[in-house]
Protein backbone atom coordinates (compact mmCIF):
# COMPACT_ATOMS: atom_id res chain seq x y z
CA UNK A 1 0.00 0.00 0.00
CA UNK A 2 2.53 1.59 -0.73
CA UNK A 3 0.95 4.88 -2.71
CA UNK A 4 -0.99 7.78 -1.80
CA UNK A 5 -3.42 9.59 -3.54
CA UNK A 6 -2.58 12.85 -4.72
CA UNK A 7 -4.63 16.18 -4.58
CA UNK A 8 -5.86 15.86 -7.63
CA UNK A 9 -7.22 12.39 -7.22
CA UNK A 10 -8.89 13.37 -3.96
CA UNK A 11 -10.67 16.24 -5.39
CA UNK A 12 -11.45 14.15 -8.45
CA UNK A 13 -12.57 10.87 -6.07
CA UNK A 14 -14.65 13.20 -4.19
CA UNK A 15 -16.34 15.19 -7.22
CA UNK A 16 -17.12 11.66 -8.67
CA UNK A 17 -19.07 11.04 -5.49
CA UNK A 18 -20.60 13.88 -4.84
CA UNK A 19 -21.94 16.08 -8.16
CA UNK A 20 -25.49 16.87 -6.67
CA UNK A 21 -27.42 19.25 -9.23
CA UNK A 22 -28.57 21.42 -5.85
CA UNK A 23 -24.97 21.92 -5.28
CA UNK A 24 -24.08 23.43 -8.86
CA UNK A 25 -24.55 26.83 -8.18
CA UNK A 26 -23.31 27.24 -4.95
CA UNK A 27 -20.15 25.41 -6.48
CA UNK A 28 -19.49 27.34 -8.97
CA UNK A 29 -19.67 30.59 -7.59
CA UNK A 30 -16.17 29.50 -5.91
CA UNK A 31 -14.44 30.39 -9.25
CA UNK A 32 -12.94 33.83 -10.20
CA UNK A 33 -9.44 34.78 -8.75
CA UNK A 34 -6.99 32.89 -7.28
CA UNK A 35 -7.46 34.73 -4.03
CA UNK A 36 -10.83 35.21 -2.58
CA UNK A 37 -11.41 36.05 1.17
CA UNK A 38 -14.80 35.89 3.06
CA UNK A 39 -14.52 37.24 6.59
CA UNK A 40 -16.59 35.94 9.28
CA UNK A 41 -17.99 37.77 12.75
CA UNK A 42 -15.70 37.27 15.71
CA UNK A 43 -17.07 34.53 18.67
CA UNK A 44 -17.52 37.12 20.64
CA UNK A 45 -20.94 35.84 21.43
CA UNK A 46 -19.46 32.74 22.81
CA UNK A 47 -20.73 30.30 19.97
CA UNK A 48 -19.83 29.21 16.50
CA UNK A 49 -22.44 28.12 13.87
CA UNK A 50 -21.27 25.16 12.22
CA UNK A 51 -22.94 23.57 8.63
CA UNK A 52 -24.48 27.45 8.05
CA UNK A 53 -25.42 27.30 4.88
CA UNK A 54 -24.47 24.31 3.53
CA UNK A 55 -27.10 23.22 0.92
CA UNK A 56 -27.66 20.17 2.57
CA UNK A 57 -24.17 18.99 3.09
CA UNK A 58 -24.33 19.15 7.26
CA UNK A 59 -27.05 19.29 10.03
CA UNK A 60 -26.78 23.32 11.18
CA UNK A 61 -25.74 23.23 14.86
CA UNK A 62 -24.56 26.09 17.29
CA UNK A 63 -21.98 25.13 19.32
CA UNK A 64 -20.82 26.82 22.55
CA UNK A 65 -17.26 27.94 22.28
CA UNK A 66 -15.46 30.67 23.79
CA UNK A 67 -11.59 32.56 24.18
CA UNK A 68 -9.57 30.02 26.48
CA UNK A 69 -6.84 32.36 27.97
CA UNK A 70 -4.05 29.83 29.10
CA UNK A 71 -4.58 28.54 25.09
CA UNK A 72 -4.40 31.84 23.57
CA UNK A 73 -1.26 33.14 25.74
CA UNK A 74 0.48 30.20 23.62
CA UNK A 75 -0.25 32.51 20.54
CA UNK A 76 2.62 33.98 18.81
CA UNK A 77 2.85 37.06 19.70
CA UNK A 78 2.31 39.08 15.99
CA UNK A 79 -0.36 36.56 15.67
CA UNK A 80 -2.17 37.59 19.06
CA UNK A 81 -1.89 41.53 18.46
CA UNK A 82 -3.19 41.33 15.04
CA UNK A 83 -7.33 39.86 16.75
CA UNK A 84 -7.28 37.54 13.19
CA UNK A 85 -6.41 34.09 12.72
CA UNK A 86 -5.73 34.51 8.76
CA UNK A 87 -7.60 30.99 7.43
CA UNK A 88 -5.96 29.34 4.13
CA UNK A 89 -8.32 26.93 2.23
CA UNK A 90 -7.41 25.85 -1.39
CA UNK A 91 -10.66 24.91 -2.65
CA UNK A 92 -10.89 26.88 -5.96
CA UNK A 93 -12.20 27.02 -8.74
CA UNK A 94 -15.19 24.58 -7.81
CA UNK A 95 -14.51 23.56 -4.15
CA UNK A 96 -15.37 19.75 -2.79
CA UNK A 97 -18.03 18.80 -0.59
CA UNK A 98 -18.63 18.32 1.78
CA UNK A 99 -15.30 20.07 3.21
CA UNK A 100 -15.00 23.21 1.56
CA UNK A 101 -16.99 25.21 -0.97
CA UNK A 102 -19.38 28.18 -1.42
CA UNK A 103 -22.65 27.71 0.62
CA UNK A 104 -26.03 28.64 -0.99
CA UNK A 105 -26.16 32.13 0.19
CA UNK A 106 -23.53 32.93 -3.17
CA UNK A 107 -20.97 34.23 -1.06
CA UNK A 108 -20.12 32.41 2.21
CA UNK A 109 -16.90 30.04 2.44
CA UNK A 110 -18.34 27.26 4.26
CA UNK A 111 -17.71 23.28 4.87
CA UNK A 112 -16.12 21.00 7.16
CA UNK A 113 -12.40 22.60 6.79
CA UNK A 114 -13.60 26.54 7.23
CA UNK A 115 -16.07 25.68 10.25
CA UNK A 116 -13.11 23.87 12.22
CA UNK A 117 -11.01 26.78 11.67
CA UNK A 118 -13.62 29.01 12.66
CA UNK A 119 -14.08 26.86 16.33
CA UNK A 120 -9.96 26.82 16.50
CA UNK A 121 -10.21 30.74 16.10
CA UNK A 122 -12.64 31.12 19.01
CA UNK A 123 -11.13 28.90 21.54
CA UNK A 124 -7.87 31.43 20.46
CA UNK A 125 -10.11 34.34 21.14
CA UNK A 126 -9.38 35.62 17.53
CA UNK A 127 -11.51 36.50 14.83
CA UNK A 128 -11.16 34.42 11.84
CA UNK A 129 -10.95 35.49 8.48
CA UNK A 130 -10.81 32.76 5.48
CA UNK A 131 -9.20 33.35 2.48
CA UNK A 132 -9.97 31.15 -0.76
CA UNK A 133 -7.40 29.57 -3.06
CA UNK A 134 -6.29 26.86 -5.53
CA UNK A 135 -4.37 24.13 -3.83
CA UNK A 136 -1.45 25.43 -5.59
CA UNK A 137 -1.83 29.08 -3.76
CA UNK A 138 -2.94 28.06 -0.86
CA UNK A 139 0.92 27.20 0.13
CA UNK A 140 1.81 30.20 -1.77
CA UNK A 141 0.04 31.56 0.74
CA UNK A 142 1.09 30.13 3.77
CA UNK A 143 4.98 30.64 2.59
CA UNK A 144 4.55 34.46 2.11
CA UNK A 145 1.91 35.00 5.66
CA UNK A 146 -0.95 36.05 4.01
CA UNK A 147 -2.76 33.05 5.58
CA UNK A 148 -1.34 32.12 9.39
CA UNK A 149 -2.64 28.40 9.05
CA UNK A 150 -4.57 26.04 6.36
CA UNK A 151 -7.36 23.74 7.15
CA UNK A 152 -7.71 22.42 3.85
CA UNK A 153 -7.59 18.40 4.13
CA UNK A 154 -4.17 18.99 4.01
CA UNK A 155 -2.49 15.60 4.75
CA UNK A 156 0.56 15.31 7.35
CA UNK A 157 3.55 14.18 5.14
CA UNK A 158 7.24 13.89 6.23
CA UNK A 159 8.16 15.96 2.87
CA UNK A 160 5.88 18.57 3.61
CA UNK A 161 7.50 18.72 7.31
CA UNK A 162 10.39 20.26 5.50
CA UNK A 163 8.59 23.58 5.32
CA UNK A 164 5.65 23.41 7.40
CA UNK A 165 4.40 22.34 10.77
CA UNK A 166 1.07 20.59 12.06
CA UNK A 167 -1.46 19.81 14.10
CA UNK A 168 -3.78 16.79 13.31
CA UNK A 169 -7.55 17.04 13.49
CA UNK A 170 -8.72 14.28 11.47
CA UNK A 171 -8.27 10.80 9.91
CA UNK A 172 -7.11 10.87 6.25
CA UNK A 173 -9.54 7.67 4.90
CA UNK A 174 -10.88 6.01 2.15
CA UNK A 175 -14.23 4.64 2.64
CA UNK A 176 -16.65 2.08 0.95
CA UNK A 177 -20.58 2.60 -0.39
CA UNK A 178 -22.75 0.79 -0.52
CA UNK A 179 -27.01 0.74 -1.56
CA UNK A 180 -28.54 1.09 2.44
CA UNK A 181 -29.95 -2.29 1.59
CA UNK A 182 -26.73 -4.44 1.57
CA UNK A 183 -25.26 -6.38 4.25
CA UNK A 184 -21.92 -6.34 2.99
CA UNK A 185 -19.01 -4.17 4.80
CA UNK A 186 -15.67 -4.30 4.81
CA UNK A 187 -14.33 -4.71 8.51
CA UNK A 188 -11.00 -3.79 7.61
CA UNK A 189 -10.33 -6.99 5.73
CA UNK A 190 -9.51 -7.06 1.97
CA UNK A 191 -10.54 -10.55 1.64
CA UNK A 192 -14.06 -9.49 1.99
CA UNK A 193 -13.93 -8.63 -1.38
CA UNK A 194 -13.38 -12.32 -2.97
CA UNK A 195 -16.93 -12.11 -5.39
CA UNK A 196 -17.54 -8.51 -5.83
CA UNK A 197 -17.58 -5.97 -8.39
CA UNK A 198 -16.42 -2.97 -7.05
CA UNK A 199 -16.01 0.79 -9.18
CA UNK A 200 -13.31 2.81 -8.13
CA UNK A 201 -11.84 6.41 -9.96
CA UNK A 202 -9.22 5.80 -12.52
CA UNK A 203 -5.49 6.46 -11.91
CA UNK A 204 -6.10 7.36 -7.76
CA UNK A 205 -4.48 5.57 -4.92
CA UNK A 206 -7.55 3.64 -4.30
CA UNK A 207 -7.45 2.61 -7.73
CA UNK A 208 -3.92 1.53 -6.74
CA UNK A 209 -4.57 -0.17 -3.43
CA UNK A 210 -7.61 -1.85 -5.32
CA UNK A 211 -5.53 -3.48 -7.33
CA UNK A 212 -3.08 -4.99 -5.27
CA UNK A 213 -5.93 -6.50 -3.20
CA UNK A 214 -7.37 -8.29 -6.36
CA UNK A 215 -3.63 -9.44 -7.13
CA UNK A 216 -3.95 -10.91 -3.14
CA UNK A 217 -7.01 -12.87 -4.05
CA UNK A 218 -6.16 -13.79 -7.46
CA UNK A 219 -3.21 -15.85 -5.61
CA UNK A 220 -5.77 -17.36 -3.29
CA UNK A 221 -8.32 -18.70 -5.83
CA UNK A 222 -11.03 -15.79 -5.52
CA UNK A 223 -12.08 -13.25 -8.05
CA UNK A 224 -12.72 -9.43 -7.96
CA UNK A 225 -13.98 -7.66 -10.92
CA UNK A 226 -12.74 -3.45 -10.89
CA UNK A 227 -15.14 -1.78 -13.16
CA UNK A 228 -14.53 2.18 -13.85
CA UNK A 229 -16.98 5.11 -14.84
CA UNK A 230 -16.61 8.31 -16.65
CA UNK A 231 -18.75 10.27 -14.03
CA UNK A 232 -21.24 9.79 -11.00
CA UNK A 233 -24.53 9.20 -13.06
CA UNK A 234 -22.66 6.09 -14.33
CA UNK A 235 -21.61 5.25 -11.02
CA UNK A 236 -24.71 5.44 -9.23
CA UNK A 237 -26.72 3.88 -11.76
CA UNK A 238 -24.41 1.02 -11.56
CA UNK A 239 -24.69 0.72 -7.69
CA UNK A 240 -28.46 0.86 -7.79
CA UNK A 241 -29.06 -1.20 -10.44
CA UNK A 242 -26.68 -3.91 -8.63
CA UNK A 243 -23.77 -4.27 -12.05
CA UNK A 244 -21.86 -3.11 -8.73
CA UNK A 245 -22.02 -3.80 -5.01
CA UNK A 246 -19.83 -0.86 -3.91
CA UNK A 247 -17.86 2.08 -4.61
CA UNK A 248 -14.33 2.65 -3.27
CA UNK A 249 -13.35 6.34 -2.83
CA UNK A 250 -12.60 9.19 -0.66
CA UNK A 251 -14.56 8.83 2.44
CA UNK A 252 -15.75 12.33 2.99
CA UNK A 253 -17.45 12.35 -0.54
CA UNK A 254 -19.47 8.91 0.60
CA UNK A 255 -20.46 10.64 3.50
CA UNK A 256 -21.70 13.21 1.84
CA UNK A 257 -23.26 11.83 -0.89
CA UNK A 258 -25.08 8.95 1.46
CA UNK A 259 -26.11 12.28 3.28
CA UNK A 260 -28.00 13.15 0.10
CA UNK A 261 -29.80 10.41 -0.70
CA UNK A 262 -31.01 9.53 2.80
CA UNK A 263 -34.29 8.43 2.79
CA UNK A 264 -34.70 7.95 -0.88
CA UNK A 265 -35.14 5.20 -2.85
CA UNK A 266 -31.56 5.01 -3.66
CA UNK A 267 -30.38 5.56 -0.44
CA UNK A 268 -26.81 4.27 0.45
CA UNK A 269 -24.20 3.87 3.34
CA UNK A 270 -20.99 3.74 4.47
CA UNK A 271 -19.29 0.40 4.58
CA UNK A 272 -16.59 0.32 6.25
CA UNK A 273 -12.90 3.06 6.18
CA UNK A 274 -9.46 2.21 4.95
CA UNK A 275 -6.44 4.45 5.76
CA UNK A 276 -5.61 6.53 2.83
CA UNK A 277 -2.15 6.39 3.97
CA UNK A 278 -2.06 2.61 3.41
CA UNK A 279 -2.32 -0.38 5.93
CA UNK A 280 0.99 0.05 8.35
CA UNK A 281 0.06 4.28 8.71
CA UNK A 282 -3.09 6.07 9.54
CA UNK A 283 -3.14 8.81 7.54
CA UNK A 284 -3.85 11.94 9.03
CA UNK A 285 -5.11 15.26 8.07
CA UNK A 286 -3.25 18.53 9.43
CA UNK A 287 -3.84 22.33 10.21
CA UNK A 288 -0.89 23.60 8.37
CA UNK A 289 1.34 26.31 9.18
CA UNK A 290 4.82 27.40 8.10
CA UNK A 291 7.23 25.63 10.40
CA UNK A 292 8.71 26.99 13.27
CA UNK A 293 5.82 30.19 13.12
CA UNK A 294 4.80 28.63 16.67
CA UNK A 295 1.43 27.88 15.96
CA UNK A 296 1.41 24.53 15.75
CA UNK A 297 0.83 23.33 19.66
CA UNK A 298 -1.54 26.27 20.01
CA UNK A 299 -3.59 25.13 17.24
CA UNK A 300 -2.76 21.75 18.62
CA UNK A 301 -4.26 22.79 22.54
CA UNK A 302 -7.22 24.44 20.85
CA UNK A 303 -8.11 21.03 18.84
CA UNK A 304 -7.56 18.96 21.99
CA UNK A 305 -10.03 21.48 23.84
CA UNK A 306 -12.64 20.88 21.00
CA UNK A 307 -12.16 16.99 21.79
CA UNK A 308 -12.36 16.91 25.34
CA UNK A 309 -15.57 19.32 25.76
CA UNK A 310 -17.26 17.69 23.27
CA UNK A 311 -18.11 20.24 20.15
CA UNK A 312 -15.19 18.27 17.80
CA UNK A 313 -17.66 15.42 17.67
CA UNK A 314 -20.41 17.41 16.81
CA UNK A 315 -18.91 19.14 14.35
CA UNK A 316 -18.12 16.11 12.76
CA UNK A 317 -21.52 14.54 13.58
CA UNK A 318 -22.83 17.70 11.60
CA UNK A 319 -20.69 16.80 8.36
CA UNK A 320 -21.32 12.90 8.81
CA UNK A 321 -17.60 12.08 9.32
CA UNK A 322 -17.86 11.24 12.59
CA UNK A 323 -15.95 8.03 11.29
CA UNK A 324 -12.64 10.02 10.85
CA UNK A 325 -12.25 11.16 14.65
CA UNK A 326 -9.06 11.27 16.60
CA UNK A 327 -8.58 10.62 19.77
CA UNK A 328 -6.42 13.80 20.00
CA UNK A 329 -4.87 16.34 18.00
CA UNK A 330 -0.91 15.95 18.05
CA UNK A 331 2.17 18.27 16.87
CA UNK A 332 4.08 16.85 13.88
CA UNK A 333 2.91 12.82 14.46
CA UNK A 334 4.81 10.77 12.11
CA UNK A 335 3.26 11.02 8.35
CA UNK A 336 3.93 9.35 5.16
CA UNK A 337 7.61 8.70 4.57
CA UNK A 338 9.80 10.62 2.21
CA UNK A 339 9.41 7.54 -0.30
CA UNK A 340 5.28 8.12 -0.09
CA UNK A 341 4.62 11.39 0.02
Amino acid sequence: MSAHFTRRSLIRGITAATAVATLATGLAACGGDSEAATKTDSAASGSVTVGRVSNGAAKETVLKVAEVKSISAELPAAVKKSGKLNIGIGALPSGFAPLAYVGDDQKTLTGAEPDLGRLVAAVLGLTPETKNFTWENLFVGIDSGKVDVAFSNVTDTEERKKKYEFASYRQDNLGWEVKKSSTWNFDGNYENLAGLTVSVGSGTNQEKILLEWKKKLEAEGEKLTVKHYPDNNGLYLALNSGKIDAYFGPNPGIAYHAAQTAGTPTATRNAGTFSGAGETLQGLIAATAKKDSGLAKPLADAINYLIQNGQYAKWLAAYNLSNEAVAKSEVNPPGLPLDNS
